[in-house]
């Protein structure tokens, strides 16, 4: 390995290749672009696959195939080195570094592979397997389904795939057909026409073409029909006016005094509580749907790459000491305005305004949450949260708030299926996906922050029968679900630690940190980053019936 960028030009008697050791995107692009070293550049390890991580891997792969010369690289690296063991209830988990009474010990430092110790894949494989497909997919004319299909290989043809494509609307696929028999030798590009036509489509639907490759026949390493690249494209049939929802006037009562506020429609009731400057209770035909309002959240369960929470000296000049630095784990909440007043058209406003104090300002956030209730049903949330510029980074920034048990049924429009964030999010395609809250849990061996998704529209939590809860992002939004809170994990060292709690942790985030890579190398690009600042955000909440609702058709009304 060869450390510095300014040593990256010897060492022509001992290697053919510059081979530098966790270099930024920035000095590999610079060296491309300036060298006159004719050796190619491999990077001996860029990546730190630590946890949850391997953020930014886009970027590299991005500079990789635009400059000549730049060869690729090694992720560090392939499996979690952990051993299975049994707790005294019988609970098993992996062990690192030190569980075994051994001593010296680097903890989880050998807990950095991309796949578990049972070989099981973590969610950046998937992002990696999709940026180093051998297969590019660039749209020519999507009205006329005219697409390049480039084959990446040098020495193949793609004789060895069969293509696939489907077109969805809202994540439900309505046409699909297959590719014709590609013979595209190697390094070379063929067109090809789909026979796609305009689907009809409802105000606020998306429409998503979703080309795949799969392998013809077996092979000695993956099964016939095995999945090799895909490509997916926001097809423009969007129809951008939504269906327009009118209120009905004077249709809510609103009862308030000093302490509480309750706005009663019809077969909903909603209170906050004045003092506290919460959304407290949302009950909708009988049923209480919510345990903790909305509030204000920056903390996340650090991840190994914010540092590694169990070597002290891996946190030096990382984002974890910073933020423990401030007090970011431990806000403090002051509500100084609660203001409650009927609107003409019938809705009912709350404005809620609080200042969050941390150990670094005791002004560290302003938050203004604003509620506009409907009898509808729908409450719509407006956010302004004011950051003290002296503070650093954030983890996130967002709200948190607490369901009841029994919503345990989760469906959403966004990334997935697996868990994505914005600097690791290419390998996640929009869809409709469903599952259950436990199934969003990624049992990283070191509890640290999991589970996220990006670029959501809507999602929802409901019960097998009865009722349901619908968040729609007025601009797209990211989330996670969970049974463990952040707390719970920061406070883990290994998965047999945490104790599921019956209640649902859900957070709609505005925005959260992107993942990096800082554990043993560059930390997450500047982009990626949450700045100080002024950030605003607005979602929808709305109750529903599951055997009389579609939530996914509530999600595209518009409230007027």
């Amino acid at each position: 390995a060869i450390s510095g960028v300014e040593n990256w030009g010897k060492g022509h008697h001992a290697t053919d290749i510059v081979c530098p050791m966790y270099p930024q995107i920035k000095d590999i692009i610079h060296w491309a672009e300036h060298t006159d070293d004719w050796r190619p550049l491999i990077m001996c390890e860029y990546s730190h696959a630590m946890g949850n991580s391997n953020g930014n891997l886009k970027e590299y792969w991005e500079a990789i195939e635009t400059y000549h010369g730049l060869q690729g690289g090694f992720i560090w690296d392939w499996v979690d080195q952990g051993l299975k063991k049994v707790d005294d209830q019988g609970h098993e988990y992996w062990a690192y570094g030190g569980d075994f009474g051994d001593e010296p010990n680097d903890r989880n430092f050998c807990i950095n592979g991309l796949v578990w110790p049972d070989r099981k894949p973590h969610p950046a494989m998937y992002e990696f397997k999709k940026l180093a497909q051998p297969v590019a997919v660039e749209a020519k004319d999507l009205h006329q389904g005219k697409l390049i299909i480039t084959n990446k290989q040098d020495f193949t043809s793609l004789g060895w795939l069969k293509g696939d494509w489907n077109l969805t609307v809202d994540g439900i696929v309505i046409s699909k057909g297959k590719l014709p028999y590609l013979k595209t030798p190697p390094g070379e590009s063929e067109e090809i026409v789909l026979p796609i036509t305009k689907p009809r489509m409802k105000p606020g639907q998306e429409c998503f073409l979703n080309v795949r490759f799969t392998t013809r026949r077996e092979t000695h390493w993956a099964p016939q029909g095995h999945e090799v690249a895909w490509e997916q494209f926001a097809m423009p049939f969007e129809d951008k006016y939504k269906e327009k929802v009118h209120i009905k006037e004077d249709n809510l009562c609103l009862e308030q005094n000093d302490k509480h506020a309750k706005i009663k429609g019809k077969n909903f009731q909603v209170e906050f509580d004045r003092q506290s400057g919460c959304l407290g209770s949302i009950i909708y035909y009988g049923q209480e749907m919510l345990v903790a309002g909305p509030k204000l959240n920056i903390w996340r369960a650090p991840t190994d790459n914010d540092g590694v929470k169990s070597l002290p000296n891996q946190m030096r000049n990382k984002a974890l000491e910073r933020w423990i630095a401030v007090g970011f784990d431990d806000l403090c909440y002051n509500t100084y305005q609660t203001a409650v007043r009927k609107n003409k058209d019938g809705s009912v406003r709350v404005v809620i305004q609080q200042f969050i104090a941390c150990r670094a300002s005791p002004r560290a956030f302003d938050h203004k949450h604003i509620y506009t209730i409907y009898p509808s049903g729908d409450i719509v949330v407006e956010n302004t949260i004011k950051v003290d510029r002296k503070l650093p980074d954030l983890p996130r920034i967002g709200v948190t708030l607490a369901l009841p048990p029994g919503l345990e049924n989760l469906c959403w429009f966004g990334r997935g299926p697996h868990e994505n964030y914005c600097d690791r999010k290419a390998g996640a395609p929009v869809g409709l996906y469903c599952g259950t809250v436990d199934e969003q849990y990624v049992p990283y061996i070191m509890p640290q922050e999991n589970g996220n998704k990006t670029d959501v529209r809507w999602l929802f939590l409901q019960a097998e029968k009865g009722v349901g809860l619908l968040f729609v992002g007025m601009r797209q939004l990211e989330f996670s679900v969970s049974h463990f809170t952040a707390d719970d994990l920061y406070h883990a060292f290994h998965t047999n630690e945490l104790q599921r709690r019956g209640e649902i942790i859900l957070n709609l985030d505005c925005r959260q940190r992107g993942l990096g890579g800082a554990s043993c190398g560059p930390d997450t690009l500047e982009k990626y980053l949450i700045k100080p600042g002024i950030y605003r955000f607005e979602y929808r909440i709305r109750p529903y019936l599951v055997d009389q609702d579609d939530p996914a058709r509530l999600a595209r009304q518009l409230i007027k």
